[in-house]
């Protein structure tokens, strides 16, 4: 995986005077002004631009959610990736809105897609085994998944895009990320879990104690190699997302945060390399009571809290107008000078 080099801030004093300078008093726009100040390192420009935004969907199933983890059965996830295709998704809605350009990937759905222009096939298996029971996947399989993910993002940014967005769909995917979270956060199981989808307390039980299991059977991975955290307890769409993330990074592209799942998936790619952090902005909060938890880890600061629960990138399609018009102040509003308005006295 090509390294990801810290953020280039030789700029940063020129950037910040003209941020301080625009017809405003000192920080009155807020987080915005972080934000443009964030996407101008990442660009090493006191002008950066939104070029060709992109939002990509991995999708996967779970071998876990045949073991009563989920309110819904597993045959969703295909269905909703036929939702996606044919546009009727909440992030449809949200990607025409805002010409977000949206791409959704078969990393190891349990079913065979007909072509669509729309949907990239770099399925590994038809779902991942249950990882209360065995490893979810070989060291080998989360490292082809990472290389997919990573070949993926590299032909998009060859197009021209500079900043990518990610989501996610998988039938029992929260059980993994909160596994996840429990072995790189160190952080009990039972304070890692959520309702996910909106299972109900029997479902919950059933949940914690696939979990519990889990934890016992891979608890010696603890402190070790990402990767082979990411294999016990990973998903395929999250391992790809991972190897994505990392890949943009590199690439030097803004890269744009979802839910509970995705920022499990950059969990872990912080974990491998932590400059990553530099280059992603968190969307939103989710209501899945992990994330909270997540982003303080990550010292990360959602520009949204809504309630939201639903993942698939709907943070990010909701957020996008506030990214556009951070870059948009930084070029466009007048400086004090340039509208001949008095700045302040003292």
């Amino acid at each position: 995986m090509q390294q990801i080099l810290p953020l280039d801030r030789s700029k940063q004093s020129l950037i910040q005077h003209k941020i301080d300078t625009k017809t405003k008093p000192l920080g009155a726009l807020g987080i915005l002004e972080g934000i443009a100040m964030q996407i101008s390192l990442i660009q090493n420009t006191e002008s950066p631009i939104l070029s060709q935004p992109h939002l990509i969907i991995f999708a996967a199933d779970h071998g876990v959610a045949l073991h009563g983890v989920s309110a819904y059965p597993q045959e969703v996830t295909w269905q909703m990736v036929m939702n996606f295709l044919f546009g009727g998704a909440a992030i449809n809605v949200f990607s025409r809105q805002h010409q977000i350009q949206l791409l959704v990937v078969d990393s190891g759905v349990n079913f065979d897609f007909p072509p669509n222009a729309k949907l990239i096939n770099a399925k590994i298996a038809k779902g991942t085994a249950p990882f209360h029971l065995q490893a979810a996947m070989t060291s080998t399989q989360a490292q082809q998944a990472m290389e997919e993910g990573a070949k993926i993002v590299k032909k998009i940014y060859e197009t021209g895009c500079n900043i990518i967005g990610f989501g996610e769909m998988g039938i029992g995917n929260t059980t993994s990320a909160a596994m996840l979270m429990s072995f790189f956060m160190q952080m009990p199981v039972v304070d890692c879990i959520g309702k996910g989808t909106g299972i109900d307390n029997k479902g919950f039980a059933a949940k914690l104690k696939v979990m519990l299991n889990a934890y016992q059977l891979h608890k010696d991975l603890a402190g070790k190699e990402p990767i082979n955290i990411l294999a016990a307890v990973g998903g395929f769409e999250i391992a790809m997302m991972t190897g994505a993330i990392l890949q943009a990074a590199a690439l030097k592209m803004t890269i744009l945060v979802d839910g509970f799942i995705v920022t499990a998936s950059f969990l872990v790619a912080a974990a491998m390399q932590p400059a990553v952090k530099e280059y992603a902005i968190a969307c939103h909060v989710s209501e899945e009571q992990g994330h909270q938890k997540m982003l303080n880890f990550l010292a990360m600061n959602p520009l949204l809290a809504i309630n939201m629960r639903l993942g698939e990138g709907t943070g990010v399609g909701v957020a996008y107008p506030l990214i556009q018009s951070a870059v948009n102040f930084i070029n466009e509003m007048a400086s004090f000078e340039s509208a001949g308005v008095a700045n302040k006295l003292y």
